[in-house]
């Protein structure tokens, strides 16, 4: 089991996340917990106020450290995810690395940030889930909840993910289903074919296909063998002519 603390402004919004589908079994079957904290309660202030103005002059405004600082020293995270633009970022790895603890906190940020001396003194890693800018942490916590959560053992099978985009270096080949022919448009006829090796071949080449169009950024041609170096050069030329 794990179990995920969030720290947000905004709990309210997680019942996209916890109300449905498979986040939703897991918690009811005790396979992940998520515990949702508003961080404006440790605000000791009479209006709950939780930011203030940067110091040193810019727009926006900043989470505040003391209203923070009170949150984190009552729950004593074991390992702090602060989710920032500014952040590494967040990959299947590291999905799976995470999905091995028991326990992970989120904070998710607000308005231009928070405080550095919390990221300082209590942050164990910032994250990003892309290269733009949100409003705030909750769809990120969400996304990396979900990703993370898919992975611990029991959520679903494994055999569900294992050949899926982001497990290997490749990205996923095409997938087909019923009808056979949608308005003339046929299933591969050797997906129908019976012969498994046949098929394993055709969705690893489509999966090259897939990588080299979309994300040649996540092939390491030093893991790759003689045979899908092959079939990697043929795509390569292959494409070109194309192009």
């Amino acid at each position: 089991m794990i179990k995920f603390n969030v720290l947000t402004l905004f709990p309210e919004m997680f019942t996209a996340l916890t109300d449905f589908s498979i986040i939703k079994r897991a918690i009811d079957n005790e396979l992940i917990e998520i515990n949702l904290i508003n961080f404006r309660d440790y605000s000791k202030d009479k209006h709950n106020k939780v930011d203030d103005y940067p110091y040193g002059g810019g727009s926006g405004m900043l989470l505040r450290a003391d209203v923070l600082k009170n949150c984190l020293e009552d729950i004593k995270p074991k390992r702090l995810i602060y989710l920032s633009p500014k952040g590494k970022l967040f990959n299947q790895d590291l999905a799976k690395e995470y999905s091995k603890l028991d326990e992970i906190t989120i904070l998710c940020g607000h308005y231009e940030g928070l405080d550095e001396r919390i990221i300082k003194n209590y942050v164990d890693e910032e994250l990003s889930i892309g290269d733009y800018v949100l409003t705030g942490g909750e769809l990120p916590a969400m996304v990396i909840i979900d990703t993370i959560s898919r992975l611990v053992d029991s959520v679903i099978k494994e055999d569900s993910y294992s050949d899926e985009t982001h497990m290997s270096n490749f990205l996923e080949y095409p997938q087909y289903t019923r009808p056979y022919d949608l308005d003339g448009d046929k299933v591969p006829e050797v997906l129908l074919s019976g012969n498994h090796q046949d098929v394993d071949d055709f969705r690893l080449i489509e999966s090259f296909k897939a990588t080299v169009r979309n994300r040649i950024d996540l092939l390491d041609f030093a893991k790759l063998d003689k045979k899908e170096m092959k079939n990697l050069r043929e795509i390569l030329n292959k494409l070109k002519k194309e192009d």
